[in-house]
């Protein structure tokens, strides 16, 4: 099980998984057919389409792969196994990913075989640099540990807000973790990186939301670990979780897919564009998604640029701005840069340099104190009048000084600060930041985000939290505090690590 062959006869199902049920005998089956196999003829034509990405299965069956082959190598020994769905109706085959074997270590199946799953999207097998990256959602975890089963119920919008704001948001880091000195940092599995991230995040920004994935008309993704220098995350996003009006017979979503980079604000600079766009007059969009995911890259230690091994981590964050049904309305924003090289990467180069000291002062205080200062200044506000405090976090130092030099109170500023458990998430960092304050605030809080990203700018947003946030927190079971404090964490060493960050 787990071979080749095996994967490409089940290769057809795309990034989903995807089937079609007869409405004449309720048999299920696990491709995309034209006609029943016990109605023929009758069925023909009329087959329902059956989608279990966002459905929960059944382990039945499973076996170690502990030699794989070719492609599958580098995943060191895993589990395969059997998953059925809707009572056994349906049986699928799949990976159990998120577990870390080693070869010494012994294994009960019988332990696993009867537990429930979760399909996640992640990277099939390893290929080539210069191959397409084999994605799919034939990959399961346990639904009873770390990434809990969460349905996704599509509501009907019951409020318009005259400001545009959030409507949902949706946070993913990886159960797998390393600690050193007293900091944890987040860590991907050798299948995952900016991309899945990207898919888990906007997947749990819907569910949290409850809008209609055909409803989002633009999505960005911000991030500065694209596995392709030439080819983009957001329309792999996009067709994922089938965003815009999806036409079947051309294969297309109606949709428009932007990846967009300014290092660690690379998701953050949109937020005002998205807000722009659900409020254009003549013809608005409905919703706008915006992700910063990263799988934060450093060389090792010993190489140039190797500090940054210290505190890189890997994570993404979603959030979807609409008018309806609005959790946090804007009420201001403001943004700043300049030419400060502080922070970068040539061209076909693996890892990042940065400018030490340089990349503290006058890089990141600079612009983020311009920021946050200058927006106070323009909606005649003091610190006293916000109720929380977030900005980009590259280590636990930095946004603790920021926050203080612009006059705020760890009571402001310690809610949104999780560099010591996730690492610096790049694009992710000040917008996993919001999420954790969102998954606490009361209504009518007034919250300041100001990100960072070098080369550099600051993005600085005011948010008022709704009556609204407190009706859509039952749908939001993965809370950023859930996955900094899971008891289903795992820890690996440092040798680990470095595989998992460099993946397939």
């Amino acid at each position: 099980m787990g071979s080749e062959p095996i994967e490409r006869r089940v290769s057809y199902v795309g990034d989903r998984l995807k089937g079609s049920r007869c409405p004449f005998c309720g048999k299920e089956y696990f491709r995309v057919r034209k006609y029943c196999g016990n109605c023929g003829r009758k069925s023909l034509g009329k087959m329902e389409d059956i989608d279990y990405f966002y459905e929960k299965g059944v382990l039945e069956t499973c076996t170690v792969v502990k030699e794989p082959t070719n492609r599958f190598a580098r995943l060191g020994s895993y589990i395969y196994g059997i998953v059925s769905f809707h009572n056994g109706k349906v049986r699928i085959p799949g990976r159990l990913t998120d577990i870390n074997l080693r070869n010494d270590e012994p294994i009960n199946l019988e332990d696993f075989e009867g537990r429930e799953v979760v399909p996640r999207f992640r990277r099939r097998y390893s290929v080539e640099k210069s191959d397409i990256i084999p994605t799919i959602s034939l990959a399961f975890t346990f639904a009873d540990e770390y990434y809990p089963y969460q349905e996704y119920e599509i509501i009907r919008p019951c409020k318009e807000y005259e400001m545009p704001g959030i409507v949902g948001y949706g946070v993913y880091v990886s159960r797998f973790r390393i600690k050193e000195g007293g900091i944890e940092r987040s860590v991907p599995f050798i299948d995952e990186d900016a991309i899945t991230a990207s898919v888990e995040s906007g997947k749990l920004a819907l569910i949290h939301s409850g809008v209609d994935h055909r409803l989002v008309d633009k999505i960005y993704v911000g991030s500065e670990s694209n596995p392709y220098a030439v080819n983009p995350i957001a329309s792999k996003v996009a067709q994922v979780l089938k965003l815009g009006e999806e036409e079947k017979a051309e294969g297309v979503q109606g949709v428009d897919a932007v990846d967009t980079e300014f290092a660690c604000k690379a998701a953050t600079s949109m937020f005002k564009d998205a807000m722009a766009l659900v409020c254009y007059p003549k013809n608005p969009m409905k919703y706008v998604m915006v992700i910063g995911a990263d799988n934060a890259q450093a060389a090792p230690r010993g190489e140039p640029g190797g500090e940054l091994d210290f505190f890189v981590g890997f994570g993404g964050a979603a959030f979807i701005f609409g008018k309806e049904d609005v959790i946090a309305e804007a009420e201001g924003w403001y943004s700043c840069t300049s030419d400060t090289p502080d922070f970068w990467r040539r061209d076909l180069e693996p890892y990042p340099q940065h400018g030490g000291r340089f990349t503290g002062e006058p890089a990141y205080f600079k612009h983020i104190i311009k920021a946050g200062r200058k927006l106070m200044e323009r909606m005649n506000l003091k610190p006293s009048d916000i109720d929380y405090f977030v900005c980009h976090q590259p280590n636990p130092a930095f946004p603790a000084r920021a926050a203080a030099i612009l006059g705020f109170k760890p009571e402001q500023y310690a809610p949104g600060l999780y560099a010591s458990k996730f690492g610096n998430t790049y694009s992710g960092s000040s917008p996993i930041g919001l999420a954790a304050i969102l998954d606490q605030a009361e209504p009518h809080r007034r919250v300041m985000i100001v990100s960072y990203g070098s080369g550099a700018g600051s993005d600085a947003y005011l948010f008022v939290t709704t009556s609204q946030i407190k009706d859509k927190r039952s749908r939001q079971k993965f809370t950023v505090r859930y996955q900094a404090e899971n008891k289903f964490l795992q820890y690996v060493d440092y040798a680990t690590y470095r595989k998992f960050k460099e993946g397939l």
